[in-house]
């Protein structure tokens, strides 16, 4: 690895950029580096599905019944916005420098969240991990295409995207045990990410070396401003729409106008900036558009199912909250499965696109399928579907990054990857304020039907309680709120159906390309280097 190779020039901007400049690894060292990128995934994923099941805890404890949504939905926020800014900062100081920054502000914002007196602090707190998280989502996935080329790179990317599916689950049973512990306590929810944190900032530090790229780049200020503006607000719009004001109020044309006004802005900004955050070259790229597209749909669909199956099962089952994330095993199965063993087969055939068409296929099922559930459906029926989305989100997943970087020139690595990870994020976010807003809208309307099918004088008022106070009501009106949800969640996946349609019909219009770099070329080097390693 000579410092003359290392430092080839990045300046291309064609899909076929030389592959020249990248070092190679060992497989032993891929794993060592992949070891740390996902440990740092995987502790800044826990950090939001860990305390869902904390949050009456924690609200009961600092107050602010008021705000409990921007507890959740605050650290999104940050993430979404800030995801662009990240790849073009690690293409100006590094991406090991960024991404341990990363590392250190989560750390940091974890701290400041666990040691949270009100509930205010508590909310910045989380905006602060949102914004480390951002950086590690992001940045882990532009260092693994540093560091692997694109032909091999299908085989790491799988482990890549099981980490979501452990996450979900972990997450709600570590916050359950957290919360019952009597010498934890819902602090030790943020506590809990610290020392992985650490050991992934230490691992990173010991096994990634990366050579120094010279990039004669510059901040792009006017675009970095526009950019998270235009996404703030409208994350901002969509969190509090329905919620906080009326969506038909002068603070959602507010907001809508300003998310209008920064985009435009943005654009104009990206085209005159000599070195732009998301370069409007990619959007010129058929897939950059194309695996944005389908990550926005994608994102809606996952999204979606995550915040509210664990509503179903804990309302209409009547399951625990540790109960609830055991249920999605299947789904994480699913996953775990199919991103690894698609991953392999990419890196041994060089063809990827039938993966994120099949995924699509199986994710419009897991919205047909889900859509049918009912009050009494077995939970043996309940797995299978979510197995069916496990299944096609781990065929879809990383197999679009990865399609979307071979397409992009060296140069726009990060830009494309973060890009196309911002979009994804971004479908999560609209899917959640979306499908909330047509689950509140529905519930209400359909406890208020069911009372007057019953003949029973009462307001519901809107508001469906938690879901323990749900099982202490008295078995008619139970019956009619269980009911009434069922049916509202219905409607939610029947409006995820299109949305997945959409996506695969976008990954059909996806044109395949030659995945750079040789599979030959990377095992005899791999042998040469490290003949004690087993061929993949």
């Amino acid at each position: 690895m000579g410092a003359g190779v290392a430092q080839a020039s990045v300046a291309s901007h064609g899909p076929a950029a030389s592959e020249q400049a990248r070092p190679q690894y060992t497989h032993r060292q891929i794993l060592e580096i992949l070891s740390g990128l996902m440990l740092a995934m995987l502790t800044a994923m826990i950090s939001n599905s860990v305390i869902a099941t904390a949050l009456p805890t924690i609200v009961g404890d600092l107050g602010g019944q008021d705000q409990l949504s921007w507890v959740a939905s605050a650290s999104l926020l940050t993430m979404t916005a800030s995801t662009p800014l990240w790849g073009k900062l690690s293409d100006i100081a590094g991406r090991k420098l960024m991404f341990q920054t990363a590392l250190v502000i989560f750390v940091v914002a974890s701290v400041c969240a666990g040691l949270s007196q009100g509930i205010g602090q508590l909310i910045a707190a989380r905006a602060g991990q949102g914004l480390g998280a951002g950086g590690l989502s992001a940045l882990a996935q532009v260092i693994l295409g540093d560091v692997v080329e694109a032909r091999q790179r299908g085989r790491y990317a799988g482990f890549m995207g099981a980490v979501f599916g452990v996450a979900t689950v972990a997450g709600p049973l570590v916050g359950g045990f957290i919360v019952d512990a009597d010498a934890l306590g819902w602090r030790w929810c943020f506590f809990v990410c610290v020392p992985l944190a650490l050991v992934a900032f230490f691992v990173i530090q010991r096994v990634l070396k990366l050579p120094k790229a010279h990039r004669h780049t510059s901040i792009d200020v006017f675009g970095a401003f526009t950019i998270t503006g235009g996404a703030a607000t409208l994350m901002l719009l969509l969190s509090m729409g329905g919620k906080q004001f009326a969506w038909n109020s002068a603070w959602t044309y507010v907001l809508l106008g300003a998310t209008v006004a920064l985009i435009l802005l943005a654009v104009v900004a990206e085209r005159t900036a000599r070195d732009p955050i998301l370069p409007p070259r990619l959007f010129r790229n058929r897939t950059f558009v194309l695996s944005s597209i389908v990550s926005v749909c994608v994102g809606m669909a996952m999204f979606g199912v995550m915040i509210y199956m664990p509503q179903y099962l804990q309302i209409a089952k009547g399951m625990s909250p540790a109960s609830s994330g055991l249920m999605t095993l299947p789904l994480v199965i699913g996953m775990l499965i199919t991103s690894t063993g698609s991953g392999q087969i990419v890196t041994r055939t060089g063809r990827y696109k039938i993966f994120p068409a099949a995924g699509m296929l199986c994710v419009t099922a897991a919205m047909i399928l889900l859509s049918r559930l009912h009050t009494d459906s077995p939970k043996l029926v309940i797995g299978a579907d979510l197995a069916v989305l496990g299944i096609g989100m781990g065929l879809t997943l990383q197999i679009l990054i990865l399609a979307a970087q071979n397409a992009a020139a060296s140069s726009d690595l990060a830009s494309t990857t973060s890009g196309v990870s911002f979009f994804r994020n971004l479908g999560g976010a609209m899917g959640v304020a979306a499908f909330g807003a047509i689950l509140t809208n529905r519930v209400a309307s359909e406890i208020a039907s069911g009372f007057r099918a019953a003949g029973i004088q009462r307001s519901p008022g809107g508001e469906l309680g938690s879901p323990d106070a749900i099982q202490m009501l008295p078995p008619p009106v139970r019956s009619i709120v269980r009911d009434a949800f069922t049916t509202s969640l219905e409607t939610v996946f029947l409006v995820g159906i299109p949305v997945a349609v959409i996506g695969f019909l976008a990954v059909l219009a996806l044109k395949e390309l030659p995945l750079r770099g040789s599979s030959g070329r990377a095992k005899a080097l791999k042998e040469a280097t490290d003949p004690g390693l087993s061929p993949p």
